[in-house]
């Protein structure tokens, strides 16, 4: 994407609209799972961000730390009731630690792309592994790819359709460094606004493998927050790994 440095992403701008954009529906599940996952131990959280997912979890009665690498992000958890509350380490979510060990570490909503090279995300989840007590556990949710099998690896995608507002994705994807670059478009009354993104797609058996090199091993796969089978038809993935003895 010409212009566009991934440096950028989840500045102030991004993090202002954050919250409203990011809201799929299924967070009361997420923590349900999560905090069943955690079964009353300490949780860690990969890109805290604004706490969509760790504040109502921290209300569920698991105490969470996050790591993030927007200060823009933070403030905006910080500015929510509670948001004081999480401990964060500011960084890269492949390379920071907090120098404790939890029952849960979690990475969600697609986060594990925004590392862009496949160092980066064995990095991530070799990080993972270091802060996992001996029975703790990592889990991993991320769409399963679809940018791969499109028509030209170039497509325009709708992705919100109101009477008044029209979101959609513009997208092109390089095979070679399993990269996608979508720049998401707002048309509204107020005109147009743009949110470029860049993301490392990977299938969930590269994952598996980036798990074994970190000493992980696959616990469980499953389809959805609410434990649906995983199949070829699954759009997302929720993968549980544990340390490897």
């Amino acid at each position: 994407m010409r212009g566009f440095d991934p440096r950028t992403s989840f500045g102030e701008k991004d993090a202002v609209g954050y919250d409203a954009s990011s809201v799929r529906g299924d967070e009361a599940e997420t923590v349900r799972f999560l905090a069943g996952m955690a079964a009353g131990r300490d949780a860690l959280e990969f890109a805290v961000g604004t706490g969509r997912i760790a504040l109502p979890l921290r209300a569920a009665g698991v105490r969470v730390d996050g790591i993030e690498q927007s200060s823009a992000m933070v403030a905006r958890m910080r500015a929510k009731p509670g948001g004081d509350a999480v401990e964060v380490t500011m960084g890269d979510m492949s390379e920071v630690g907090t120098s404790k060990r939890y029952g849960l570490v979690y990475l969600v909503f697609n986060t594990i792309g925004n590392l862009l090279t496949q160092d980066g995300q064995v990095r991530c989840f070799a990080n993972a592994a270091r802060h996992l007590d001996p029975d703790g556990v990592f889990v991993l949710e991320c769409r399963v790819p679809t940018a791969p099998a499109r028509r030209e690896r170039q497509f325009i995608d709708v992705e919100d359709f109101d009477v008044d507002h029209i979101q959609f994705g513009v997208c092109r994807y390089d095979p070679v460094s399993q990269i996608l670059d979508v720049n998401h478009v707002h048309l509204d009354t107020d005109g147009p606004r743009f949110s470029p993104i860049r993301l490392r797609l990977a299938h969930p058996p590269e994952f598996d493998l980036m798990a074994r090199i970190a000493g992980l091993r696959l616990r469980h796969r499953w389809g959805g927050w609410n434990r649906e089978p995983f199949t070829a038809d699954s759009w997302r993935h929720v993968s549980v790994y544990e340390l490897d003895a």
